[in-house]
């Protein structure tokens, strides 16, 4: 429900919750549009506060280390919480975080996600029973560890008091939301225009660019049998099968993926199901064996050859590479740091994305 003209003039505290590695893009598109609120109203619409896991500075994806206002132990039942995280969410321990957003939401705190944040939530046991988004990156993954929960590949979802959003851009979008319904259309489009956003998009709007787009071609054939080729990576179906859905034969198939993508429709077809892999085996912890299944393989000799022959390693050597590159908790990162610009006083307000 709208807010009403009380609740609208009132101020609403946004804790941040910041995860070593979190996306930079995905954490400013969600505080930006708080400080324009701020601006555009010319009143104090939004307060922030932002914490890691032990109060000291905390490094993003790109390097750039935030300051912040303190430790996740120090996170009270403030209105709104929101975990920013991003890649290799699952190579670190998120038990504080955890046990402190369980323990937020008994208080009845409204919490949210942004980009790979989506994974602790479910973690923590938050989103059972509510609908949820995450990066479309991270969408198998997700159901593999989490195949009872509503995952859709929407924008960001608001469903009661949980709210998530894709990340990037997106969570631009997700706040304008929260905006709009907390401190009235008309300030949310204010915001907008500031952020030369040219509009609000929808949560029902797609995360990823269509498949022309993708793919720089217009053939409406070359498009449909893509598409088929995507909704079917676990069960892969025979050239002739996929030409029979196009009208084509597979000789007339073969000819347009070699004119407009440029290698036969097979081997585009075994790239898809090699990166869906790939997705697999660098953010869950499933068997190689069990990935190779799930992507249309029929034998873990057959997977880890097609594998090698694309990316020039195993899957086993794949996934030992991607833990020997993640950094150390404790490694030096690039200079610079941006300070929270919030005020440090207590939370009060309506409770954001309710």
């Amino acid at each position: 429900m709208p807010a009403s003209a009380a609740d609208q003039s009132a101020t609403h505290t946004v804790g941040f919750l910041l995860t070593p590695e979190f996306s930079m893009i995905a954490f400013t598109s969600s505080i930006e549009p708080l400080r324009l609120a701020n601006r555009v109203s010319g009143r104090s619409l939004f307060d922030w506060r932002i914490y890691s896991a032990d109060g000291a500075p905390v490094a993003a994806s790109n390097g750039i280390r935030i300051e912040v206002n303190g430790s996740f132990c120090q996170v009270g039942p403030m209105p709104e919480i929101i975990v920013c995280s991003g890649v290799d969410v699952q190579a670190h321990d998120h038990s504080l975080l955890i046990s402190r957003l369980r323990r937020l939401s008994f208080y009845g705190v409204s919490i949210g996600a942004v980009c790979t944040g989506t994974y602790i939530l479910a973690k923590a046991g938050l989103l059972d029973g509510y609908r949820c988004t995450i990066h479309w990156e991270n969408c198998n993954s997700f159901r593999e560890e989490f195949p009872h929960i509503e995952l859709t590949e929407e924008l960001f979802e608001i469903d009661r008091n949980r709210f998530t959003c894709a990340g990037g851009t997106a969570a631009i979008d997700m706040m304008l939301s929260l905006i709009a319904d907390r401190k009235g259309s008309e300030t949310a489009a204010l915001v907008t225009d500031e952020l030369i956003h040219h509009r609000m998009r929808q949560a029902h709007e797609r995360q990823r660019m269509d498949l022309r787009a993708r793919l720089g071609v217009a053939n409406p054939k070359i498009l449909a049998v893509a598409a088929i080729m995507e909704r079917n990576l676990e069960e892969p179906l025979t050239c002739s099968a996929l030409a029979r859905k196009a009208g084509l034969s597979a000789r007339q198939l073969e000819r347009l993926f070699r004119k407009y993508i440029g290698e036969t429709p097979t081997r585009y077809y075994l790239g898809l199901r090699l990166e869906r892999a790939r997705q697999l085996l660098l953010q869950t912890s499933m068997p190689v064996l069990s990935i190779g299944l799930a992507c249309g393989f029929v034998s873990a000799s057959h997977f880890s050859s097609s594998y090698s022959q694309h990316f020039g390693k195993t899957p086993s050597e794949e996934r030992l590479g991607s833990r020997r590159r993640r950094p150390e908790k404790d490694e030096a990162v690039a200079d610079g740091t941006i300070a929270p610009a919030a005020p440090d006083h207590e939370a009060d307000g309506a409770v954001v994305g309710s």
